[in-house]
């Protein structure tokens, strides 16, 4: 509304619904009838079937190099001033594809980790663990110790998110043991975790945890909804999450029970010592909220100039911080956020008041401010978190690339495969419905897809 009333541009939104899978689906179908909006917001870096170079030689989309250097001054300026970022958002033939979700500090990177009950640490006398051999020692005292003291053997020590440990983004678990589930790099050379000896090792450790109850038995199946009753119904010890959404909120929704406690715990190692190889990776360039403009637009000029607002100094305000007056205040020449966001008289929880003002918290085309997340994630727990989080080599972790039309096509295809039989069989594996001796097969598998 307010980007409305200040540009005295009029826009129709027009959302998703369901699940990641129905979204990808409606993109598919909305692209096969070629009756597009103006603007698309969508990783198409990652989701779109051949990749962002491919839907421009296609005509779903429009490079936007030339468009930018004429009516984006804003978002010219930050390129210019930023050639590493300006080269990730990129393809490889040098097209700038849309208008990008931009972390405006590395720190903004780690937010993302292990959580424990902090109190049932504290009642059974035990440190955070910090390699995976005390991580099961914690795990099994949590089993046994009833830290949530009803005297029943009720407690779920960890909620496993094979989803989690398979994203490239997020390693906190699997890089104990040198690897990413996906890509990950060794001097310079691509390896794929799935068919690594330790991905082997990995599965073993997390069948083990499972048959001895350290792991949710409903792990595979557990929604975002079970998971936050369960933590605030004291019968979860230990789940990965964010430092906002994840920590943030469940701090807030326990803040009147003095008893509950919550500890990030860094990146767990195999050896007493050493630092984690991987952990939680990310670039600057977001790719999931790129903003492009497709070729059904009439006037492109000006919703570039449009999009490009977001990119100045007042447009930088209004996504990070909404109304000054409302949802911020100027003190001492600091961007604060009123009792609106922070003490929201709704009882909403700050990642759930600021989203409904702002998209600092999420994202979107523009560049996200450090001082958001000041604020955001300003308790002690959580600013202890990201410094727990923050404990990993990550020099094999990979880096952003671009592939050519021809290599997303590939991509796209095998890793579909890859991903649709990774999911069924290493779950069964973890649960014991698939036996463990049939990794060998397991990998074969994977490199049949090509």
């Amino acid at each position: 509304k307010e980007l409305e009333k200040i540009t005295g541009t009029k826009v129709t939104f027009q959302h998703p619904t369901g699940s990641t899978a129905d979204q990808q689906q409606q993109f598919n179908l909305l692209l096969a009838s070629g009756n597009l909006p103006d603007v698309m917001e969508f990783n198409w870096l990652n989701n779109s079937p051949e990749g962002p170079e491919k839907a421009i030689e296609d005509g779903y989309i429009l490079r936007l190099n030339e468009l930018i250097d004429e009516f984006a001054p804003n978002f010219k300026k930050f390129l210019d001033e930023n050639p590493e970022i300006a080269k990730t958002i990129k393809t490889d033939n040098g097209s700038i594809y849309g208008f990008p979700f931009i972390r405006g500090d590395q720190q903004l990177t780690i937010n993302y980790g292990a959580i424990m009950r902090k109190d049932w640490l504290d009642k059974l006398n035990l440190q955070p663990p910090e390699t995976i051999d005390e991580w099961e020692t914690v795990l099994t005292a949590f089993r046994d110790g009833d830290p949530n003291g009803n005297g029943k053997k009720d407690e779920i020590p960890f909620l496993l998110n094979w989803g989690h440990v398979r994203n490239h983004s997020y390693n906190n678990m699997i890089g104990a043991w040198g690897i990413a589930a996906e890509f990950y790099q060794v001097n310079g050379k691509v390896q794929f975790g799935m068919i690594q000896p330790e991905f082997k090792e990995f599965i073993e450790t997390m069948h083990r945890w499972y048959q001895n109850g350290l792991i949710d038995p409903d792990f595979a199946i557990t929604s975002r909804e079970l998971q936050d009753a369960r933590m605030t119904n004291h019968e979860l010890g230990t789940v990965h999450s964010w430092a906002g959404s994840g920590l943030g909120a469940y701090l807030n929704l326990m803040k009147d029970d003095p008893e509950f406690k919550l500890v990030g715990v860094q990146p767990p190692s195999l050896r007493k010592g050493e630092i984690s190889p991987l952990a939680q990776t990310g670039s600057q360039f977001v790719p999931t909220y790129i903003a492009a403009v497709t070729t059904s637009a009439k006037e492109p000029e000006k919703i570039v100039s449009w999009l490009d607002f977001a990119y100045g100094p007042e447009g930088h305000m209004l996504f990070n911080f909404g109304v000054e007056g409302l949802t911020y205040e100027m003190k001492n020449g600091y961007p604060t956020y009123t009792d609106l966001i922070m003490n929201n008289p709704n009882g909403l929880p700050v990642a759930q008041a600021m989203a409904s003002h702002f998209r600092a918290s999420w994202g979107g085309p523009f560049i996200q401010d450090m001082r958001y997340y000041e604020q955001y994630a300003s308790s002690e727990e959580q600013k202890q978190a990201i410094a727990n989080w923050a404990k990993a080599k990550n020099e094999i972790a990979m880096p952003m690339v671009t592939l050519t039309a021809e290599e997303n096509q590939v991509l796209s295809r095998v890793m579909s495969d890859v991903r649709t039989y990774a999911d069924e069989i290493v779950i069964k594996m973890i649960m014991g419905a698939e036996p463990i001796d049939n990794f060998d097969k397991f990998v074969s598998a994977i490199k049949s897809f090509g």
